[in-house]
């Protein structure tokens, strides 16, 4: 393919990174004009933005009654580190690890917490582990979408109604873009910066009565950095789930969180989200189903990611020894034409090219992106000598 026969139509927005993610569509920072800048996130009018958001976010995931939701300093790691902080101990643990990010939570467990009855499922990137090796009269650790593997759970069915154990979800590339049965999740953990396309530092916790009960009833034997504390005297700090956040938040990002909550809701919810997402998702999987090139990183169709798709060289096309190179080469090649921006592979994940489809992203654009993708390999094949 030459210069000449480049594609004709371009994505009307390049973004397509996984980490921050895309505006939403018509996205301007008009829409910060009242932001509460200045003024103490302690003060009436601060505590009741903050609160105001916690409150729709309860409402357009449809969380269970009883269960609470909460804004964490740090990002969903933060809120993550905390739920692991504050509740891990009394039980075994299973940590269920298909990604860079379940990898790392087995390894603060391990490392950091020291704690010894643990077991880690693991599998390479473009599997899961077996869950029904999971036992959950264990506390389990789990990633709900593997946002640098592309591979999700099909669904909570494995999760039963009866487990003795809580369940963690690091849940930040799923959130507001896929369907999660949250009565089967203990502690669930996401950023604003993800499927919503809002700012970074902020992150969200939710909690079921179940986990409330165990910040009750335990209390763990190493000291807990402020940051990460969920309960203070027997009592979980009701601030986290008022607007009283335990650091300070930036009024700036709350606002644009609520400006990315009213284009939600102006969407019609959660429904809505998730099928811009898939729509996404299946303009790439249509487009690696029939390339020679590439090919989908997750092997089996229901675990296949409607956020953070992830493609892998095939090797009968390109030696495995030439893909990290052809890689940066493609990398290289779109964002300099401002195509896309930030689409390889994660550096721990099989060379290839991560694409996000969240639900912020246009599926005309995703679309759009697919046609370059082939014009980017004949040419980046061409300046590197392959082939």
């Amino acid at each position: 393919m030459t210069d000449h026969a480049r594609p004709a139509a371009r994505p009307a927005n390049p973004c397509f990174s996984s980490g921050p993610c895309a505006k939403r569509p018509g996205w301007s920072a008009a829409g910060l004009a009242n932001a509460l800048v200045g003024r103490s996130h302690r003060s009436k009018d601060g505590k009741a933005r903050l609160k105001a958001v916690i409150d729709r976010t309860h409402r357009i995931l449809g969380l269970p009654a009883g269960y609470r939701a909460g804004i964490m300093p740090a990002s969903d790691t933060g809120a993550f580190e905390a739920a692991m902080w504050s509740l891990l101990g009394p039980r075994g643990i299973d940590v269920v690890a298909f990604e860079s990010f379940g990898k790392g939570w087995a390894q603060d467990v391990l490392k950091e917490l020291r704690l010894t009855d643990v077991r880690v499922l693991e599998a390479d990137y473009g599997r899961l582990p077996d869950l029904s090796g999971i036992d959950f009269s264990r506390d389990v650790i789990l990633t709900w979408n593997g946002t640098t593997s592309g591979v999700r759970v099909p669904d909570g069915g494995f999760i039963p109604d009866d487990r003795a154990g809580l369940v963690l979800c690091d849940a930040t590339s799923a959130a507001f873009a896929q369907e999660i049965d949250w009565a089967r999740i203990d502690v669930g953990t996401f950023s604003w910066q993800k499927a919503l396309g809002g700012e970074a530092q902020h992150g969200m916790i939710i909690l079921s009565p179940r986990a409330l009960e165990r910040l009750e009833t335990y209390s763990p034997p190493w000291p807990v950095p402020k940051i990460f504390r969920l309960a203070k005297s027997g009592k979980p700090i009701e601030g986290i789930f008022a607007g009283e956040t335990i650091n300070t938040p930036s009024m700036l990002c709350v606002e644009d969180y609520a400006d990315a909550l009213d284009w939600v809701e102006g969407l019609g919810g959660l429904k809505s989200l998730v099928a811009r997402a898939d729509k996404g998702a299946g303009a790439v999987a249509a487009f690696a189903e029939r390339s020679a090139w590439l090919r989908l990183l997750p092997e089996r169709a229901e675990t296949r990611s409607n956020t953070s798709v992830c493609l892998a060289f095939r090797n009968e096309a390109v030696p495995p020894e030439r893909q990290a190179a052809l890689q940066k080469a493609i990398v290289a090649i779109l964002e300099k034409e401002g195509i896309a921006y930030d689409i390889g592979a994660y550096r721990d994940a099989p060379p290839g090219l991560r694409i996000w489809t969240g639900s912020t992203v246009e599926p005309d654009d995703v679309a759009a992106l697919m046609p370059w993708l082939d014009w980017a390999y004949e040419t980046a094949k061409a300046e590197i000598g392959h082939g």
